[in-house]
């Protein structure tokens, strides 16, 4: 299991939170998916099939592009 915290600059709000975390939660084996507005990071816990690829790829086609890791 792998997890990572990515910074996402897009998020402003709960809407944000909310998209964000339907949309992962729907990759095959993502386990969980926390998105946070105030410090605009996601962190996500996922098995294969998922891969940090997909999951990037997924928020830019969603609108919310990963800037990189988050601390």
């Amino acid at each position: 299991m792998t997890t990572v915290k990515y910074s996402v600059p897009n998020i402003s709000c709960m809407h944000c939170v909310h998209t964000i975390q339907t949309e992962v939660a729907d990759v095959a084996g993502v386990k969980a998916v926390k998105a946070d507005a105030p410090t605009k990071a996601v962190e996500i816990t996922f098995d294969a099939p998922a891969t940090e690829d997909k999951i990037k790829a997924l928020l830019a086609e969603i609108n919310y592009p990963v800037a990189g890791l988050a601390l």
